[in-house]
Protein backbone atom coordinates (compact mmCIF):
# COMPACT_ATOMS: atom_id res chain seq x y z
CA UNK A 1 0.00 0.00 0.00
CA UNK A 2 1.07 3.19 -0.70
CA UNK A 3 2.49 5.53 2.03
CA UNK A 4 -0.80 7.99 2.16
CA UNK A 5 -3.15 4.66 2.70
CA UNK A 6 -0.91 3.83 5.79
CA UNK A 7 -0.60 7.17 6.88
CA UNK A 8 -4.44 7.17 7.49
CA UNK A 9 -5.02 4.03 8.50
CA UNK A 10 -4.42 5.25 12.24
CA UNK A 11 -8.01 6.93 12.69
CA UNK A 12 -9.39 3.60 12.64
CA UNK A 13 -8.04 2.20 15.69
CA UNK A 14 -7.65 5.76 17.35
CA UNK A 15 -9.15 4.47 20.91
CA UNK A 16 -6.08 1.65 20.89
CA UNK A 17 -3.37 3.73 19.82
CA UNK A 18 -4.21 6.24 22.96
CA UNK A 19 -4.16 3.45 25.03
CA UNK A 20 -1.50 1.03 23.97
CA UNK A 21 1.07 3.22 22.47
CA UNK A 22 3.92 4.49 24.78
CA UNK A 23 5.04 8.00 25.49
CA UNK A 24 8.81 8.98 24.15
CA UNK A 25 11.76 9.18 26.42
CA UNK A 26 11.94 12.20 28.85
CA UNK A 27 15.62 12.75 27.61
CA UNK A 28 15.14 12.02 24.13
CA UNK A 29 12.45 15.08 24.23
CA UNK A 30 14.99 17.21 26.43
CA UNK A 31 17.84 16.92 23.77
CA UNK A 32 15.23 17.32 20.38
CA UNK A 33 14.23 20.60 22.17
CA UNK A 34 18.08 21.95 23.81
CA UNK A 35 18.98 23.75 20.73
CA UNK A 36 15.94 25.67 20.59
CA UNK A 37 15.97 29.15 20.45
CA UNK A 38 12.62 29.77 23.00
CA UNK A 39 9.77 27.36 24.09
CA UNK A 40 7.29 27.76 21.55
CA UNK A 41 6.78 24.24 20.57
CA UNK A 42 4.60 22.46 17.58
CA UNK A 43 4.13 19.15 17.79
CA UNK A 44 3.37 18.55 14.56
CA UNK A 45 1.27 15.17 12.81
CA UNK A 46 0.56 14.94 16.93
CA UNK A 47 -1.65 11.75 16.75
CA UNK A 48 -3.23 11.21 19.79
CA UNK A 49 -0.95 13.40 21.86
CA UNK A 50 1.14 10.89 22.80
CA UNK A 51 4.75 13.38 22.50
CA UNK A 52 1.72 16.46 23.27
CA UNK A 53 1.96 15.12 26.60
CA UNK A 54 5.00 15.25 27.49
CA UNK A 55 5.36 18.47 25.78
CA UNK A 56 3.19 20.08 28.44
CA UNK A 57 4.41 18.17 31.06
CA UNK A 58 7.91 19.83 30.26
CA UNK A 59 5.81 23.28 30.81
CA UNK A 60 6.58 24.66 27.10
CA UNK A 61 4.29 26.66 25.11
CA UNK A 62 2.65 23.72 23.18
CA UNK A 63 0.31 23.37 19.91
CA UNK A 64 -0.53 20.06 18.34
CA UNK A 65 -1.36 19.71 14.46
CA UNK A 66 -3.26 16.35 13.31
CA UNK A 67 -4.91 15.76 10.23
CA UNK A 68 -6.66 12.53 10.99
CA UNK A 69 -9.94 13.70 13.22
CA UNK A 70 -10.60 10.73 14.89
CA UNK A 71 -6.77 11.38 16.41
CA UNK A 72 -7.61 14.48 16.91
CA UNK A 73 -10.43 13.31 18.51
CA UNK A 74 -8.73 11.46 21.34
CA UNK A 75 -5.94 14.42 21.52
CA UNK A 76 -8.33 16.51 22.81
CA UNK A 77 -10.36 14.13 25.14
CA UNK A 78 -6.63 13.02 26.66
CA UNK A 79 -5.59 16.88 26.85
CA UNK A 80 -8.70 19.26 27.35
CA UNK A 81 -6.12 22.22 27.88
CA UNK A 82 -4.17 21.89 25.16
CA UNK A 83 -4.33 24.10 21.66
CA UNK A 84 -4.72 21.18 19.37
CA UNK A 85 -5.20 22.14 15.53
CA UNK A 86 -6.59 20.41 12.83
CA UNK A 87 -3.90 20.52 9.91
CA UNK A 88 -0.74 18.30 8.04
CA UNK A 89 2.89 18.83 7.83
CA UNK A 90 2.17 20.06 3.43
CA UNK A 91 -0.29 22.80 5.42
CA UNK A 92 0.65 24.19 9.03
CA UNK A 93 -2.22 26.52 9.94
CA UNK A 94 0.40 28.75 11.74
CA UNK A 95 2.12 32.06 10.80
CA UNK A 96 5.16 32.26 9.93
CA UNK A 97 8.63 32.55 12.47
CA UNK A 98 5.62 31.56 15.15
CA UNK A 99 7.70 28.55 16.66
CA UNK A 100 11.35 27.60 18.14
CA UNK A 101 10.90 23.70 17.32
CA UNK A 102 9.24 21.77 15.44
CA UNK A 103 9.12 17.88 17.09
CA UNK A 104 7.17 15.08 15.27
CA UNK A 105 6.50 11.66 16.92
CA UNK A 106 6.63 8.69 15.21
CA UNK A 107 5.45 10.74 12.18
CA UNK A 108 8.32 12.63 10.33
CA UNK A 109 8.58 9.50 8.09
CA UNK A 110 4.61 10.29 6.56
CA UNK A 111 4.92 13.73 5.67
CA UNK A 112 5.70 14.48 2.06
CA UNK A 113 9.10 16.47 2.70
CA UNK A 114 8.83 17.85 -0.64
CA UNK A 115 6.33 20.00 0.46
CA UNK A 116 6.55 19.61 4.84
CA UNK A 117 10.14 20.73 4.60
CA UNK A 118 9.58 24.25 3.43
CA UNK A 119 6.85 24.30 5.19
CA UNK A 120 8.40 23.91 8.48
CA UNK A 121 11.03 26.05 7.53
CA UNK A 122 8.54 28.76 7.45
CA UNK A 123 7.19 28.56 10.72
CA UNK A 124 10.29 28.22 12.09
CA UNK A 125 12.24 30.50 13.44
CA UNK A 126 15.69 31.05 12.24
CA UNK A 127 17.89 28.49 14.74
CA UNK A 128 14.50 26.91 15.48
CA UNK A 129 14.79 22.97 15.67
CA UNK A 130 13.08 20.33 13.28
CA UNK A 131 13.35 16.99 14.94
CA UNK A 132 11.69 13.42 14.57
CA UNK A 133 11.01 11.26 17.49
CA UNK A 134 10.91 7.24 17.56
CA UNK A 135 10.19 4.65 19.93
CA UNK A 136 11.72 1.55 18.81
CA UNK A 137 12.06 -1.94 20.05
CA UNK A 138 15.67 -2.74 21.35
CA UNK A 139 16.49 -5.58 19.27
CA UNK A 140 19.89 -6.36 21.11
CA UNK A 141 17.80 -8.07 23.53
CA UNK A 142 17.20 -11.79 22.59
CA UNK A 143 13.71 -12.63 22.78
CA UNK A 144 12.83 -9.21 21.30
CA UNK A 145 14.76 -9.46 18.76
CA UNK A 146 12.69 -12.54 18.24
CA UNK A 147 9.66 -11.08 18.56
CA UNK A 148 10.84 -9.05 15.46
CA UNK A 149 11.59 -12.04 13.11
CA UNK A 150 8.39 -13.80 14.76
CA UNK A 151 6.26 -10.39 14.10
CA UNK A 152 7.60 -10.03 10.38
CA UNK A 153 7.78 -6.27 8.33
CA UNK A 154 3.91 -5.43 9.23
CA UNK A 155 4.23 -5.25 12.90
CA UNK A 156 8.17 -4.46 13.50
CA UNK A 157 9.75 -3.09 10.63
CA UNK A 158 13.10 -2.16 9.67
CA UNK A 159 12.14 1.91 11.37
CA UNK A 160 10.63 0.41 14.59
CA UNK A 161 14.16 -1.52 15.84
CA UNK A 162 17.24 -0.09 17.76
CA UNK A 163 19.39 -1.87 15.13
CA UNK A 164 17.64 -0.88 12.10
CA UNK A 165 16.43 3.11 12.76
CA UNK A 166 18.83 5.52 11.73
CA UNK A 167 19.47 3.33 8.23
CA UNK A 168 15.92 3.44 7.75
CA UNK A 169 15.46 7.20 8.29
CA UNK A 170 18.46 8.10 6.42
CA UNK A 171 17.20 11.08 3.41
CA UNK A 172 14.13 12.11 5.52
CA UNK A 173 15.42 15.76 6.00
CA UNK A 174 16.32 17.79 3.17
CA UNK A 175 19.92 18.85 3.75
CA UNK A 176 22.66 20.04 1.34
CA UNK A 177 23.03 23.27 -0.47
CA UNK A 178 19.90 25.36 -0.69
CA UNK A 179 18.00 23.40 1.98
CA UNK A 180 16.88 25.51 5.19
CA UNK A 181 17.97 23.02 7.54
CA UNK A 182 21.71 22.06 8.71
CA UNK A 183 23.27 18.71 9.15
CA UNK A 184 20.77 16.18 11.50
CA UNK A 185 22.24 14.60 14.44
CA UNK A 186 21.14 11.54 15.73
CA UNK A 187 20.96 10.11 19.51
CA UNK A 188 18.84 7.16 20.90
CA UNK A 189 17.60 6.95 24.75
CA UNK A 190 16.86 3.69 26.96
CA UNK A 191 13.07 3.72 27.45
CA UNK A 192 10.61 0.97 28.36
CA UNK A 193 6.93 -0.09 28.56
CA UNK A 194 5.44 -1.80 30.86
CA UNK A 195 3.23 -4.47 28.77
CA UNK A 196 1.26 -8.22 29.52
CA UNK A 197 1.59 -10.62 26.32
CA UNK A 198 -1.97 -9.14 25.36
CA UNK A 199 -0.99 -5.62 25.83
CA UNK A 200 2.10 -6.11 23.32
CA UNK A 201 -0.22 -7.69 21.03
CA UNK A 202 -2.88 -5.01 21.46
CA UNK A 203 0.13 -2.39 20.97
CA UNK A 204 1.46 -4.19 17.65
CA UNK A 205 -1.58 -4.32 16.17
CA UNK A 206 -2.18 -0.57 16.03
CA UNK A 207 0.88 -0.75 13.49
CA UNK A 208 0.00 0.48 10.11
CA UNK A 209 1.62 -2.13 8.70
CA UNK A 210 -1.31 -4.14 10.61
CA UNK A 211 -4.19 -2.24 9.97
CA UNK A 212 -4.24 -2.49 6.36
CA UNK A 213 -3.56 -6.19 6.15
CA UNK A 214 -6.72 -8.06 4.81
CA UNK A 215 -8.74 -9.66 8.67
CA UNK A 216 -7.77 -13.43 8.21
CA UNK A 217 -3.53 -11.65 7.48
CA UNK A 218 -3.95 -9.53 10.08
CA UNK A 219 -5.39 -12.41 12.87
CA UNK A 220 -2.44 -14.73 11.69
CA UNK A 221 0.28 -11.98 12.63
CA UNK A 222 -1.49 -11.29 15.84
CA UNK A 223 -2.14 -15.46 16.22
CA UNK A 224 2.01 -15.94 15.52
CA UNK A 225 3.10 -12.86 17.64
CA UNK A 226 0.61 -14.92 21.10
CA UNK A 227 2.19 -17.96 20.44
CA UNK A 228 5.22 -16.55 20.37
CA UNK A 229 5.07 -14.67 23.70
CA UNK A 230 3.27 -17.49 25.05
CA UNK A 231 6.40 -19.80 24.78
CA UNK A 232 8.99 -16.92 26.30
CA UNK A 233 9.73 -17.19 29.82
CA UNK A 234 10.20 -13.06 29.30
CA UNK A 235 6.46 -12.77 28.84
CA UNK A 236 4.56 -15.87 29.29
CA UNK A 237 2.88 -14.45 32.56
CA UNK A 238 2.49 -11.73 34.03
CA UNK A 239 3.49 -8.60 33.51
CA UNK A 240 7.08 -7.11 32.03
CA UNK A 241 9.41 -4.20 30.54
CA UNK A 242 9.54 -4.33 26.52
CA UNK A 243 13.12 -2.79 26.50
CA UNK A 244 13.34 0.02 24.28
CA UNK A 245 14.76 3.42 22.95
CA UNK A 246 13.65 6.54 21.84
CA UNK A 247 15.66 7.52 18.75
CA UNK A 248 15.83 11.47 17.64
CA UNK A 249 17.02 12.61 14.68
CA UNK A 250 17.01 17.15 14.67
CA UNK A 251 18.22 19.64 12.21
CA UNK A 252 18.50 23.31 12.85
CA UNK A 253 17.06 25.78 10.63
CA UNK A 254 19.58 27.96 8.89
Amino acid sequence: MERPGLASSFGTAAAAYAEHRPDYAEAAVRWALERAPGARVLDLGAGTGKLTGTLVALGVDVVAVEPDPAMLAELRRALPTARALSGGAEAIPLPDASVDAVPAGNALHWFDMALAGPEIARVLVPGGVLSGLWNVVDDRVDWVAGLARVAGSAAIGPRDTVGEWRAATAGLLPTGPGSPFGEPERAEFPHGQRRTAESLVATLATRAGVLVLPEPEREAVLDRIRAYLAHRPETASGGFTLPMATGVLRARRR
